[in-house]
């Protein structure tokens, strides 16, 4: 195995409460109405996906750009108070790093996001670093993991990708990496080259060896 590579939102932490009252704000400021249903048609997605779809709900004659900061600064002030790790999310990370195995992160979210949850995370704990602001297409195209892969110069077929959505399952399948599921708002099915698994703390340094031997 040459490198492990996480996902975030989801995955590491839990930030959907946070997510889901920013949202809530920024499309009550719309004119609109937030519910758990046009939560769950964003998971896994991009931030340019999240403006778009806000403003298609609403209606609302307003500039994408102005709605996408309206959401960088109700984020920006919440993450690093209000997010913690995922159960087992830290134990994994250290066991890795005791194991010399390398890591990254690749997310969805906007660098600037990225930074604020690296506040409760650790930002030590990667290598790498891949957010919506490196590439030009995000999840579920492979590009944010065949970015990563050649950011660490492995091989992606070597390596494990951790998700819990199916976008992200679906961008690491696709640039051919082994994949954990560890599913989260969204079911995921079992699939060749890829093992669901209930929680982090279900995860440990072997079991990922054991996918790509």
């Amino acid at each position: 195995m040459d490198a492990v590579l996480f996902d975030m939102d989801g995955l590491l932490v839990d930030p959907e409460g946070v997510w889901f009252e920013v949202e809530t704000e920024v499309v009550t400021r719309l004119g609109g109405t937030w519910g758990p249903e046009h939560q769950e048609q964003l998971v896994g997605g991009s931030w340019d996906r999240t403006v778009r779809y806000m403003l298609e709900l609403t209606r609302a004659d307003v500039d994408p750009m102005l709605v996408g900061q309206w959401l960088i600064d109700g984020m920006e002030s919440r993450l690093s108070a209000d997010v913690t790790p995922m159960p087992g999310a830290l134990d994994l990370l250290r066991g890795l790093a005791d194991h010399g195995v390398r890591t990254a992160l690749v997310t969805s979210s906007l660098r600037i996001i990225a930074d604020a949850v690296l506040k409760a995370v650790g930002r030590e704990h990667f290598e790498v670093i891949v957010t919506a602001d490196d590439v030009t297409c995000t999840k579920p195209h492979p590009e944010p993991y065949l970015t990563a892969a050649g950011l660490l110069s492995v091989d992606p077929g070597r390596c494990v990708a951790l998700e819990d959505s199916p976008n992200g399952v679906a961008s690491a399948t696709a640039a051919g990496c082994r994949v954990v599921a560890v599913p989260g708002v969204l079911p995921i099915a079992q699939a060749p080259g890829r093992v669901v698994m209930p929680s982090l703390l279900d995860v440990d340094v072997d079991f990922l060896r054991a996918l790509v031997r």
